[in-house]
């Protein structure tokens, strides 16, 4: 009688290992049985992980909704799946349930400076040294992040511009604004400012993005405490295109794209 011959994963082709699929196309191209194998790591000397997986959610007729009744005496009738790897996937599960529970957090919408400086007012009002940060933003112009890009001294900071696009693109950013302060009160932009903004601009036609500059300047007509932050905001708006948003997706690819 032959015996059943068990393929590894570690033997499947390279683009059909979950965890390798799962970073080259991502969470939404891997079946049900492949995320779960990702959880469970390993399977049983009969069957890889995915297949065991795959008989699992047969005896529950698929139903994601119907494993998360489960109970780790139900996983015990299937070789391989002990209390550890039970309890990992009803951990998942449980977090699944929860997150539909919750309420999906709205982002800030960005409609003019003002918007803008009230994010950056508690941030740098009191600082002694430049600071500069970029905004994040998407495509309805609301907020994804805002992220410090450099520290400086009293009258000046080095930014890398490579840095700033590079951060929009791994977080998909299709705006930007980028923000630094001038400790000295001067709202006037500096000669190095400018430069600055210049080589933004450059920048984003050597990666074939299309930029949009304006210059935002700090209202004067605000509180005392608002007038203390006196600062000089540059805001590029960036539609990035389809061809970039998918080299954004291969994070190594890009990180090595930008520093080349």
């Amino acid at each position: 009688m032959e015996s059943k011959h068990k393929l590894s994963i570690n033997q499947w082709a390279l683009e059909d290992r979950p965890r390798e699929k799962m970073m080259e196309k991502g969470a939404a191209a891997l079946s049900d049985a492949e995320l779960l194998a990702i959880l469970i790591g390993s399977g049983n000397t009969e069957e890889s992980a995915v297949e065991l997986m795959r008989r699992l959610l047969l005896s529950c007729d698929n139903n994601l909704n119907s494993l998360a009744k489960w109970e780790v005496c139900d996983y015990s009738r299937f070789k391989g799946m002990g209390p550890a790897k039970s309890i990992t996937v009803m951990a998942a599960l449980e977090l699944g349930k929860r997150r539909k529970l919750q309420n999906i957090q709205e982002r800030p919408r960005i409609s003019c400076s003002r918007d803008i400086y009230d994010i950056f007012q508690p941030v740098m009002c009191d600082l002694e040294q430049e600071e500069f940060w970029v905004l994040l933003l998407n495509q309805a112009t609301r907020l994804i992040d805002k992220v410090r890009i450099s520290t400086g001294g009293i009258d000046g900071t080095y930014t890398d511009v490579r840095t700033i696009l590079r951060e929009a693109l791994l977080q998909r950013a299709t705006q930007i604004a980028v923000v630094h302060n001038h400790p000295s009160g001067n709202i006037q932009p500096s000669q190095p400012d400018r430069t600055l903004t210049e080589h933004i601009r450059r920048a984003a036609e050597i990666v074939k993005v299309v930029g949009k500059l304006s210059i935002i300047t700090c209202p004067t007509d605000f509180s005392i405490q608002s007038l203390c932050f006196k600062h000089r905001s540059i805001s590029i708006s960036i539609a990035i295109n389809e061809q970039i948003q998918n080299i954004a997706q291969k994070k190594d690819t890009l990180c090595r794209r930008m520093y080349n």
